[in-house]
């Protein structure tokens, strides 16, 4: 063999933070081709993060459209991808997570015959509406993949609990504490010119919830419980990234589009996203990404969702769920607000996640596996 022609197929902001770092460190491996191929599930948002690691995809499916359905988002992927893999016949296709694109590039792959490399393999919740539709993405992968590359030992237990060969599966560490080491700096400058102008002195709060199960009641509980807490607290700020899904920024318009102290913004670029982290105090979120990289800047999370596949974070105390009750949020928000010493246990809790040397270790493996 002469060179192993690895393609990364990713099409969300999530995954393409994450598999950043990763398709840098094959780009300097003479030993690899790299192929870079995007559905843009996502459009906009996946666009900014190709431009901050200077990433050129060599294939862009470019499939988002209105109003997407889950459906049409998977066949859209099947299709469009089939002609890429005959023309590039790729040795092996890395994907990343639980999103609908790397389910359904996991599926075509497998129809080709394609080796599969899963990245941040064996996160579960066991409960397959919950979060919807990622933990059925996640297990459905993990079923068709055949090198698994898990962030944790507990991770690497869940495949291990399905059945999947101990030898094909490689503890790794999280590849987005690699991605942060790229964008976080010192005496930073926002990109988004308003939070320039935010007073860091106060307790920020950053704030994002977007999950399916979510929407409706608990986006309009999470967004009363941040009123009350605003309330309650004359000494903080809230930054909300609202997500561009019309149902999400319908309801945080109406609840929360004239409360003072608390900021409705736009998703933010990855350095303007990262930088935030590190000068707030505390994130509440339903994202499963912030639960990784908020406890690696020792900022202390309250998850907005009634289960995690984060376990580790939540065993290791960087995380704590808290549901969508208005009730348990404000109280829960209130003790690391007035209480030091949780908030001292939580924010320097050490975070599971790894290392920052992630990537390279994956591409020890490919390198291994296939020379």
């Amino acid at each position: 063999m002469s060179k192993i022609k690895v393609m990364s197929i990713f099409g969300t902001r999530p995954e393409a933070i994450k598999m950043a770092p990763l398709i840098k460190e094959l780009e300097n491996q003479k030993n690899i081709e790299s192929k870079v191929c995007v559905t843009a599930q996502h459009r906009q948002m996946l666009d900014q993060v190709l431009e901050l690691f200077h990433i050129r995809p060599d294939y862009d499916l470019d499939i988002m459209k209105e109003n997407q359905s889950l459906n049409g988002i998977t066949t859209r992927v099947l299709v469009n991808l089939e002609a890429v893999f005959e023309k590039e016949n790729p040795h092996i296709v890395l994907v990343h997570g639980d999103t609908t694109t790397t389910f359904a590039a996991s599926l075509a792959a497998f129809y080709k015959k394609i080796k599969i490399g899963h990245v941040e393999a064996g996160l579960r919740t066991n409960n397959k509406y919950f979060p919807f539709p990622e933990e059925m993405n996640r297990k459905l992968t993990g079923a068709l993949a055949d090198f698994h590359f898990a962030p944790t030992q507990r991770a690497k237990a869940n495949l291990l609990k399905e059945g999947i060969d101990e030898k094909n599966i490689f503890v790794t560490g999280n590849t987005v504490i690699d991605a942060m080491k790229y964008t976080i700096k010192n005496n930073y400058v926002f990109e988004n010119n308003e939070l320039n102008n935010i007073d860091y002195d106060k307790k920020i709060i950053m704030v994002t919830a977007h999950r399916r199960e979510n929407w409706g009641e608990g986006i309009r509980n999470i967004c009363e419980s941040l009123i009350e807490i605003v309330n309650l607290n004359k000494n903080i700020e809230v930054v909300y990234l609202v997500h561009p899904n019309p149902i999400v920024k319908k309801t945080t318009q109406e609840v929360l589009g004239n409360i003072d102290r608390i900021h409705l913004l736009p998703p933010l670029d990855t350095k303007d996203t990262h930088n935030l982290m590190k000068k707030c105090y505390m994130v509440m979120t339903d994202s499963g990404g912030i639960q990784e990289e908020a406890p690696h800047l020792g900022k202390p999370v309250l998850v907005l969702r009634d289960v995690t596949e984060r376990i580790e974070a939540k065993e290791a105390g960087t995380v704590k769920i808290v549901g969508v009750c208005k009730d348990t949020i404000v109280k829960e928000a209130n003790i690391l607000l007035s209480n030091g010493e949780e908030y001292f246990k939580m924010s320097r809790a050490i975070n599971p996640y790894g290392d920052g040397n992630s990537s390279i270790k994956i591409v020890n493996e490919i390198l291994q596996n296939f020379l």
